[in-house]
């Protein structure tokens, strides 16, 4: 995919869409149905459409998965406000989000260094694995993400053609992912971090689908393999590409 096509399709989707809050509604449950699947929540999306919508619960699915779908829904909702009002991008800020993601599903967590609590959004001071991927040690989190705001906020200041913008969202994904800060709820956070900042810039928001979970989690692995995003981002442009295209196509 050459990115000047992707770009052609961006203007196109920006030239037929409006802000319809029915169309932005639709897109927000659709993103909580993807974002919470791909972390493994049991709800189908029409599901996930009547609980948001109705307040209608499933009889046999876990409470747990519904509290993952609400808290996911507010918390999009607060970080896609932030957007609108260009809030800077700072540490307390992504706390706020985590927070939100895991207000109702996270818990204290006690370590021998002390205790944390994952609904208020505090930085893990424990170890996190996934798979055979060891994250950063905790000791490590609190500058590291120091680090990782800092450059997003200064990037983001600076960044103008919509190539280094979109450079921007998916690194930013990638690289806070890859810190893995919170407990639990990071996957989740990290694709509200990247939609805040797509969406400050006014680009289409980005519903990562869960159907292309396999080869989602393959692109972060093997970037994490070669210490180096593109395989992460190659996926990310092409997903980007067709997310919209599948849009567009929807509006004729």
């Amino acid at each position: 995919m050459k990115q000047s096509n992707l770009l052609t399709l961006i203007d196109t989707y920006l030239f037929v869409t409006d802000d319809n809050p029915d169309d932005r509604d639709k897109i927000y449950i659709a993103a909580t149905y993807n974002s919470t699947a791909i972390e493994e929540c049991t709800l189908t999306e029409s599901e996930v459409e009547n609980l948001l919508t109705n307040g209608i619960t499933t009889a046999d699915k876990p409470f747990e998965h519904h509290l993952m779908v609400f808290d996911h829904h507010q918390a999009l909702e607060f970080t896609m406000q932030a957007a609108l009002a260009r809030r800077e991008f700072t540490l307390e800020f992504v706390k706020e989000i985590s927070s939100k993601v895991m207000r109702n599903t996270g818990g204290v967590v006690n370590t021998p260094l002390g205790s944390y609590d994952v609904s208020r959004g505090e930085l893990r001071l424990s170890t996190v694995w996934a798979g055979k991927h060891l994250f950063p040690d905790f000791k490590k989190v609190p500058k590291l993400m120091a680090r990782f705001c800092n450059s997003v906020s200064e990037r983001m200041k600076t960044v103008t053609s919509t190539n280094d913008k979109l450079d921007l969202a998916f690194n930013a994904h990638f690289e806070f992912v890859s810190i893995h800060p919170f407990r639990d709820g990071d996957g989740r956070t990290s694709r509200l971090i990247m939609n805040y900042i797509l969406s400050y810039f006014d680009l289409p928001f980005f519903i990562v689908s869960v159907q292309v979970r396999p080869s989602y989690i393959l692109s972060i692995e093997a970037s994490w393999e070669k210490s180096d995003a593109s395989s992460f981002l190659e996926f990310m442009y092409e997903q980007y590409y067709q997310a919209i295209q599948n849009r567009i196509e929807k509006t004729e």
